[in-house]
């Protein structure tokens, strides 16, 4: 058996580096997963693009946070894992201590540790990731689809912040990943989404997966008045969702949300971005204006459960397969729009 492998590492803006490692070997509470698929992101692309991110990851550093694999070797002391377990890890593991996690907000833990170094053979899981954010697959779940379980809890965690009534009207701005996983969810449960975005391609994506208007947009300011058109009799939607990380975007949500409706900003945009508020519009109107960032325990449990029932058509997105050494091919194509995923088979 080889005792080393393949691991992909980021190591500045637009740059990475494939190296050879030993395999790593669990300590007490450790596993040591053997990564049968990893899947590319919007923020794999962000951070490939920045050249690191301000919560995740500092560079150099391991690379790629979606995964789903086995277990290839368990440490002492570790309960309820053996060797061959099919498995999906979150990338993040909250303490569970803290005043904000015992308020059930993990994602904001004051000590949220991260996990990256999907896009490699073998990856070391730490004992608070093995407790706390390992969560056993389904034999008869695909390993790409389970991967997709991080963004999805995202997405599950983006709608509970949110006061949605039954058969609401939705505006999705932006037909990435994670605009068109919201799409999904969204019409499985029964609302009114109307999707909109630059790229045609990815709108035709978003009517298969239960869009039921799309609105293509020219990325300038006016596509705020043009999303407002598009809501019935054109008051605006009960919630838009910002779904780019686009400062404009941002900006046009808040003139496509109608009287007392909610924007949920998902996106994330660089560190120091400020944009224009219509403050007068924002108070009369009784606009709620929500952040909402990562996932939390119980929505990453959700999305798993979601994809095993099969009830979403999330397998659209995935539009391209690489081994390891395809990783910034994938993301070179995401980043043109080529493609809106790809799988990673190490």
């Amino acid at each position: 058996m080889a005792d080393t492998q393949r691991i992909m590492y980021l190591i500045g803006p637009e740059q990475v580096e494939m190296r050879e490692e030993v395999i790593p070997r669990p300590g007490p509470g450790e596993i040591v997963l053997r990564v049968k698929i990893a899947t590319t992101c919007g923020t794999d692309l962000k951070v490939y693009l920045r050249g690191g991110h301000p919560c995740m990851l500092n560079v150099p550093c391991p690379f790629g946070h979606e995964m789903a694999g086995t277990v290839w070797a368990v440490g002492k002391n570790v309960k309820g894992f053996r060797e061959g377990d099919a498995l999906v890890v979150a990338n993040s593991a909250s303490c569970g201590e803290c005043e904000l996690c015992r308020a059930g907000r993990e994602n904001l833990c004051l000590d949220l540790q991260y996990l990256n170094g999907a896009y490699a053979e073998y990856l070391l899981i730490p004992p608070r990731f093995v407790r706390r954010s390992s969560h056993r697959r389904a034999t008869d779940l695909e390993p790409a689809l389970a991967a997709m379980a991080e963004p999805l809890a995202c997405v599950f965690h983006g709608l509970s912040a949110c006061d949605l009534k039954t058969n609401s009207e939705v505006v999705v701005l932006g037909a990435g990943p994670i605009g068109l996983m919201f799409v999904a969810e969204l019409a499985h449960r029964g609302h009114r989404v109307i999707l909109a975005d630059v790229v045609p391609d990815r709108l035709d994506v978003g009517s298969r997966l239960g869009a039921t208007v799309t609105v293509p947009l020219s990325g300038t300011v006016d596509d705020g008045g043009r999303l407002r058109e598009a809501t019935s009799e054109g008051r605006g939607a009960e919630l838009v969702i910002e779904a780019t990380g686009v400062p404009i975007a941002w900006t046009n949500s808040m003139k496509a949300v109608g009287l007392g409706g909610q924007v949920v900003l998902f996106g994330g945009c660089a560190p120091g971005t400020q944009i224009p508020c219509d403050t007068h519009r924002l108070h009369y109107s009784e606009i709620t204006v929500k952040g909402v960032y990562h996932h939390r325990p119980a929505t990453f449990r959700a999305a798993l459960d979601r994809l095993a029932d099969r009830s979403l058509k999330l397998e659209l997105l995935l539009q391209a397969e690489y081994g390891l050494e395809g990783v910034e091919r994938a993301l070179q194509r995401m980043a043109v729009r080529e493609i809106l995923k790809a799988s990673i088979k190490p």
